[in-house]
């Protein structure tokens, strides 16, 4: 068993115990308010679940100080005393659980999402939103120096055991440190005195309204890795006035918009990318320090923290992916743990096109407050799971959570499904670690998994199933395209390729979405010369912006030439003719073509299992082919109801 003997090892922050040093960092969710932005039942129970999984600290995130400046339709308000009962309720649901409830408080600046948007200098963000912010007024300024200080007593008064001040990231605070933002000839611009006096004010003034007690911790960045942007340097400077202002601790991340890829990490940035950051800070203060970036592993967290680089471990996305995550890795049951896959598709995606968070391998994010814990059904069943998918393995676990007797089909000879070949694509393999903890859990709650193995009429009489769940997953689809199925040129299709079928050495992919420039990366390594061909407007639109990034980034460097939106007039022996941006073109001299576009689903096993007596569910990708996230959701929604 991993024993992680410093993780869970109290700290002492201002005047706060915290019983471990695990931090659930402050995450914009977007969800869990009602219509005067005041917290709702949905986000006290999202945060509950996280605290009565052990985690030392769990914040609120995002939360607004004043109007002008709420990042998300969705997230808290804190500029009225009416947020103040609504927060209490949200207190003393997590007070028992042992964890200390922290609110972040928060100021979007250009960042926020809406029309009124104010800021330092009249500079739009470099990413993710648009529009000109106004320029603030010396008394506007004093205002939302105010605003912070009164939002941060609302927080005391609600029972919050400490505040975070959000001063990185790129929002408005940011925006006054740093040099590429802040234009201003006036005390709040120009030196990097005047850069952080707007800061200085705001502790200053949550100080006074909250007393020295009461715990203030701020996030900063290290780096904002933007040209002219605030720096390690920068904030080397700025951490020990930090210090002597009062402030509890310091929260090292990075990145704003416009290095958006770097703020919210995907599956292609290694794990633990900003701890140099809070260990340089750590050599300059005596306070506590918080480390943060893609730390997924307890046992790493456990690492930085023996090896006296940061004092606390801020986890965000693995704990929104296992609330029970702290639970589990105390207990040494390291391998239940569901695993965030850093895909950031469900988080963050879902986020920035202001819809409400969620998780693509937790289908219970957001809907804590609507579920008891999982019992056992009340009649135990005989269910027949067909195909060992992500979908097929999610059914048998919940299914046997539920306490079916459970049976897993699959005619290969490995579990995952198309995952196990997205995860040899470069950069890619953590979307196997889904499908390793699915195949655990269907070890260790019984689930009789039986690969090589197929559907006939045999096995069902054998089995003599009370329910069985169809998962038998997509195969991508032919495409009606002029001289395709005549060319000289091979063909396959991307799962050909991922599974190991060697093509020539220049090809074509006709589809930009994912799965074509995943298959252009894959062949680009193996010293392939591609080109992708993409008939939609925009390439792997369905992916996250900052997952796709490092993606696009990886093609780029390999000199793979990506043309959208083209039309199609016919393929030749060797090569394409077609029309793209009002301009014909024909390219030749090419050996493969791949087929990388739509999916169409698997049922041949459904004639099978009419009138076999079995009620029959067909769910993921063999209902209708779309993403992970709906495979998984549909998949343990569709063994709850068993």
């Amino acid at each position: 068993m991993t024993i992680l003997n410093h993780l869970f090892q109290p700290i002492q922050i201002s005047g706060m115990t915290a019983r471990n040093r695990l931090m659930m960092s402050a995450m914009s969710i977007n969800f869990g308010v009602d219509e005067h932005n005041h917290v709702t039942d949905q986000l006290t129970a999202y945060l509950a679940a996280r605290a009565w999984g052990g985690a030392g600290m769990v914040l609120v995130g995002g939360a607004g100080v004043h109007p002008t400046g709420l990042e998300l339709p969705g997230l808290p308000a804190l500029w009225e005393d009416g947020c103040i009962l609504p927060m209490k309720k949200m207190a003393d649901a997590i007070r028992p659980s042992g964890a200390r409830l922290g609110i972040q408080l928060m100021h979007g600046g250009r960042q926020s999402y809406h029309d009124r948007k104010v800021a330092p200098s009249p500079i739009p963000a470099l990413a993710v939103v648009k529009g000109i912010p106004k320029e603030l007024t010396l008394e506007e300024i004093a205002e939302l120096v105010a605003a912070f200080g009164d939002a941060a007593r609302r927080c005391q008064e609600a029972g919050a055991d400490f505040v975070e001040i959000h001063a990185a990231h790129g929002y408005l605070i940011n925006q006054f440190l740093a040099p590429n933002s802040n234009h201003r000839q006036d005390p709040y611009g120009g030196s990097f005195e005047n850069r952080i006096r707007f800061l200085m004010e705001v502790v200053a003034d949550i100080k006074a309204k909250t007393g020295d007690d009461f715990p203030v911790g701020l996030r900063i960045n290290g780096e904002d890795y933007i040209d002219n942007g605030w720096t390690l340097a920068d904030a080397l400077r700025l951490a020990p006035l930090l210090e002597k202002k009062g402030a509890a601790y310091l929260h090292v991340s990075a990145g704003i918009y416009g290095s958006t890829q770097l703020t919210i990490p995907s599956m292609y940035v290694p794990h633990g990318c900003f701890i140099h950051l809070a260990e340089a800070v750590k050599k300059v203060v005596s306070i506590p320090v918080v480390g943060v970036g893609r730390i997924k592993s307890p046992e790493m967290a456990d690492q930085f923290i023996r090896e006296g680089r940061v004092d606390v471990i801020a986890m965000g996305r693995s704990l929104i992916a296992d609330p029970l995550l702290p639970q589990k890795a105390r207990a040494g049951d390291l391998k239940t743990i569901r695993p965030c896959l850093g895909c950031c598709l469900g988080c963050i995606h879902a986020v920035l096109a202001l819809e409400p968070g969620g998780c693509v391998v937790n289908p219970d994010v957001g809907r804590e407050y609507l579920m008891a814990s999982d019992e056992k059904a009340s009649v135990a069943k005989k269910i027949l799971v067909v195909g060992a998918g992500p979908a097929g393995l999610a059914a048998a676990r919940m299914a046997a959570v539920q306490g079916h007797q459970v049976t897993l089909v699959d005619a290969k000879g490995q579990a995952g499904g198309l995952m196990r070949l997205a995860a040899r694509v470069p950069g890619r393999g953590e979307a196997m670690d889904i499908i390793t903890f699915f195949i655990h859990e269907a070890e260790r709650l019984g689930v009789a998994m039986r690969l090589n193995t197929l559907l006939n009429a045999k096995l069902l009489d054998d089995l003599k199933p009370d329910a069985v769940i169809l998962a038998t997953g997509s195969l991508p689809d032919m495409p009606l395209v002029k001289g395709l199925f005549t060319t000289k040129m091979e063909l396959c299709t991307v799962t050909e390729v991922l599974d190991g079928k060697i093509t020539g050495d220049r090809v074509l992919i006709l589809g930009g979405g994912q799965a074509g420039l995943m298959a252009a990366d894959f062949l680009t390594e193996k010293g392939r010369e591609v080109v992708v061909l993409n008939r939609k407007r925009h390439f792997a639109e369905e992916m996250s912006s900052n997952d796709r990034f490092y993606l696009r980034e990886r093609l780029n460097q390999k000199k793979v030439r990506l043309i959208k939106p083209v039309s199609i007039k016919t393929f030749a022996d060797d090569g394409v003719e077609f029309s793209a941006d009002g301009k014909s073109e024909t390219l030749t001299g090419f050996d493969t073509v791949v087929v990388a576009e739509a999916m169409t689903a698997v049922r041949d096993a459904k004639p099978l299992l009419d009138g076999c007596g079995a009620k029959v569910y067909v769910i993921g990708d063999a209902n209708t082919p779309r993403n992970l996230m709906l495979a998984i959701s549909e998949a343990e929604e569709t063994a709850r109801s068993l």
